[in-house]
Formats: structure tokens, sequence, C-alpha cells
């Protein structure tokens, strides 16, 4: 995407175009979706090569599993397994303080962006969601993000009273990354059920409105050092809120805060939000460079 000639946006350009970014003196480079597609697509070849062929550097699934012998276990997956067997082994409290500390780091909802499996499927079908809704053969549907809170607690509650850990039976998280790592299943059919809704009905529905996961590393998120640090050469021209997975995050880039903003004399602040996912959208598309990368603790370093 040529953002400083064209203003191009991720949502009215063609799709592989979005992979580079032009920089200002004309050279190609590889865009933040580029660098995410690559990780994504890299941990669970890791995965797969690690149960394939015993290589033993990442075993196991998203759910749960063993960098180099440590373990790492997904935080939900933690309280759904403590709320429904009311018993916690000590390599599950280790592996859950790994993680959390890790995106304690990095950012809580990078997990959604960075290394969801899903989450690449999910970008796949927002692009045919959105060519659908361009040409008027569908609408567009949205609904208060909010809602994904009851689903947190619902998805809880069920393994309370069950005794049984209910979500990961639709968890199209977890049935990617074990397919990917041990061999496809009938559960895939669910998956495609979940992406042909996102395209049709509602567009990132599971992501933005359903999954648990994403919720607490969003709840994690909201204190992490890694952030998205906006500057007062924004212009409020709403490119970063049109490519955004969660355009609420961005209200400080709306115009009708400029006063405000001028009065208090504000010319930095971050995006603190817990939906933000770090995907790094937005830092493609600005064409003022208002938007980029900061770990806000560098200060303390």
């Amino acid at each position: 995407m040529d953002k400083y000639n064209n203003k191009e946006t991720i949502k009215n350009t063609s799709f592989w175009s979005t992979f580079f970014d032009v920089t200002k003196d004309g050279k190609s480079k590889f865009s933040y979706r580029m660098k995410r597609w690559i990780l994504v697509i890299g941990i669970h070849l890791l995965f797969f090569l690690s149960f394939f062929i015993d290589l033993q550097i990442l075993e196991g699934t998203l759910s749960g599993s063993r960098f180099l012998g440590f373990h790492m276990i997904d935080p939900y997956m933690t309280m759904e397994v403590f709320l429904a067997t009311f018993h916690m082994p000590i390599n599950i409290i280790i592996g859950t303080t790994t993680i959390v500390i890790v995106y304690l780091l990095v950012g809580g909802r990078s997990y959604c962006s960075w290394v969801c499996p899903y989450g690449i499927l999910s970008e796949i079908g927002e692009k045919w969601h959105n060519t659908l809704v361009n040409k008027k053969i569908i609408k567009s549907r949205k609904f208060d993000n909010r809602v994904r809170h009851i689903f947190w607690a619902i998805f809880l509650i069920l393994s309370f009273t069950s005794g049984f850990i209910v979500f990961e039976t639709i968890n199209v998280v977890g049935i990617l990354s074990r397919m990917m790592a041990y061999g496809w299943s009938l559960a895939l059919i669910w998956v495609l059920v979940v992406f042909l809704m996102e395209v049709f009905f509602s567009r990132r529905a599971w992501c933005t409105y359903i999954c648990p996961i994403g919720t607490t590393y969003g709840y994690i998120g909201k204190v992490s050092a890694l952030r998205i640090e906006w500057n007062d050469s924004c212009d409020s021209c709403m490119v970063c809120h049109d490519v955004c997975f969660e355009p609420q995050v961005l209200e400080i880039t709306k115009a009708k805060y400029k006063k405000q903003i001028d009065e208090k004399d504000i010319t930095n602040a971050y995006i603190t939000g817990a939906d933000c996912t770090l995907c790094g959208r937005c830092v493609d598309v600005c064409h003022e460079d208002a938007l980029k990368f900061d770990f806000r603790l560098k200060s303390l370093v």
C-alpha cells in the first residue's frame, strides 16, 4: 500500500497489496499484516513439525504447550479447568503464570492478531464481507461489543455447573490449532460455519463478540507495556478507523476531540483500550505517521 501518495486503506485496496508498504522514499517493505501472518504460520509450523518429526521445539497446541521444555497454558483454559475440577496441577500454574507475564509485556490481545490461527481466516472473511457490503449484496451488521463479557462469564459458569470445559468443544482457535498439529477432524465443519457467519452476517463476529480467549487477553492487555502511541500530527482522516479490528479504541483520532486536545496541550497519548489487538493495521495506513508502536515503560528501563 502506498499510504503517502494514495491514502490507501486495507478496506478499499486489493487484498495482496496490503502485505507490503511503500515508504516515503518509494521503497517497498513488509507491512505489519505480512509480519503477523509469517509469525502465525511459523508458530503452527513448529507445532506440526514438533509432532510429525518429533522436533520438540513447540509441542502441543495453543490451549496448552511446551516451548523448549517451558510450559505455556492459555489463562482462560486454566480458569475453565479449575472451575470444572477444583484442581490445579503445578504445571498448569507455571504455564499460566508464564503466559500472563509474557502478555503483560507484549500486550494482551496481541495474541489475537499475532498468534491465533483463526485470525488469518477472519481477515480473509473480513475482505469478502466488505466486498459483498460494497456491492450491496449483504448488509453490514454491528452489535454492542460488550456482549463478549457476557459470553466470557457464561462459558465459565457452564464449566462450574457441568464439570466439563464446555467452551473447548466449540473453540475454533483450539480446533484449528489441533488440526494443524495432529490432523483434521469433522470439527472443521464448525469452523467453516463460524467463518461463513462472518462473511455473510457480521464482520469478525467471533473475535469481536464471542471469543472469551481474546476477552481474557484484553483484561491482561489493559495494563501491558507495549502499546500503540498517538501523536498530534493526526489529521483525523479516520482511515485508521476504516481498518481497525476494534475501532472503538481509536476515539482520540476523531475530529470532535481536537478542541479538547488543543486546550489540554496533549501531544502524545497511548491507546490503552483493552480491545486493542496491536495488529499494526492503523500504523500501516496512517499517512501522517501519527500512530506507532511504543514500549510505555521505556523510561523505567
